[in-house]
C-alpha cells in the first residue's frame, strides 16, 4: 500500500512536492512549476496556505 510522505531525497523546501513526485511516479520539476503557475496566477496566498497546511499534515518518510 503506497502511502504520501514528504521526500527527504527530493526537496526544496520541506519536501511536499518532490514527496508527490514519488507517490504519482512523476517528474518533481514539472509538478513545481505546475504549483508554481498556480500559486502565482491564484494570487499566492491560497497556494502558500495549502503548501503550508501540507507540511504540518503530510508526514516525513521514515529513514530505513
Amino acid at each position: 500500500m503506497k502511502k504520501l510522505y514528504r521526500s527527504q531525497d527530493n526537496k526544496v523546501f520541506a519536501g511536499i512536492v518532490g514527496g508527490l513526485g514519488e507517490y504519482f511516479d512523476f517528474d518533481p520539476v514539472f509538478l513545481r512549476i505546475v504549483w508554481l503557475f498556480l500559486t502565482v496566477f491564484t494570487g499566492f496566498f491560497p497556494g502558500a496556505i495549502v503548501y503550508m497546511a501540507s507540511v504540518f499534515v503530510v508526514p516525513r518518510k521514515p529513514s530505513n
